[in-house]
């Protein structure tokens, strides 16, 4: 997979990429990263990519054409069917678990990063492929949603993470939030740990952390469930937490010493 990154503030984007996940899977050649400074691709001396608004208004907005020269010069031939160029935008679709395992079935993926007021509109209607946005929030501009977006992309990338079990159970790696996670010691200024992650019994574990996931995931995003493919027992899980059963298990005890 081969990332190219425009924007005016590389180091923005290079510095949080530059430890942990991301930089070992770029170490292991199991993707590419590319950032540019999009001021190589303006055309005069003071390397000005942006300019006054047509119809007036506060801010400046950035030119077209720099990032246009910058694509085609990326990318010589073009788009293919498994190639992206994504403009990082507040008004763009919002990014989401799926969008980043798209990404990374991809072979390139050029991000765009804003700044000011925006982006002259042609990039959006004759350059990029399609536009994206963190959320219902603005950013100063788009290089924090880069850097989300190669975060979350690279780690799904076979050979990124040292345990390719990690990512199967992330939340909402199936459409649910994950569950709880505990460690050393047991009993932690009087929380103890549930009993069924103690019992060594793989199978109480097991369907104690799905019905936790769903617990987690009804009282903190319901809107997920409606979506989430969820077989008979999960749905006998869902069942036991409204008529309340098993809620002893619901959260760490404090110890009655």
């Amino acid at each position: 997979m081969r990332i190219e990154v425009l924007t005016i503030f590389p180091d923005l984007v290079r510095a949080p990429l530059s430890e942990g996940i991301v930089a070992r899977a770029l170490e292991k050649g199991v993707a590419s990263l590319r950032v540019h400074d999009l001021r190589a691709w303006s055309d005069d001396k003071h390397r000005t990519v942006d300019d006054a608004p047509f119809g007036g208004g506060p801010g400046m907005v950035m030119k077209a054409e720099p990032f246009y020269r910058a694509v085609e010069e990326l990318l010589p031939g073009g788009t293919g069917p498994r190639d992206a160029v994504v403009l990082l935008s507040p008004r763009g679709r919002r990014f989401d678990q799926a969008s980043a395992e798209r990404y990374a079935g991809l072979d390139r993926l050029v991000l765009l990063c804003g700044r000011y007021e925006g982006v002259d509109e042609r990039v959006r209607e004759g350059l990029a492929t399609e536009e994206l946005s963190l959320g219902d929030f603005v950013l100063t501009g788009g290089e924090i949603a880069a850097v989300a977006v190669v975060e979350a992309s690279v780690r799904l990338l076979p050979g990124a993470l040292g345990d390719a079990e990690s990512a199967v159970y992330d939340s909402f790696a199936d459409g649910l939030l994950d569950w709880p996670h505990y460690t050393r010691p047991a009993l932690h200024r009087g929380r103890a740990v549930p009993e069924a992650l103690l019992s060594g019994d793989h199978e109480k574990i097991k369907q104690f952390r799905r019905r936790e996931a769903l617990r987690a995931t009804r009282e903190r995003r319901p809107d997920l469930l409606a979506k989430a493919r969820l077989s008979a027992k999960d749905q006998a899980l869902l069942r036991e937490l409204e008529d309340g059963s098993h809620h002893e298990e619901n959260e760490p005890v404090l110890s009655k010493r």
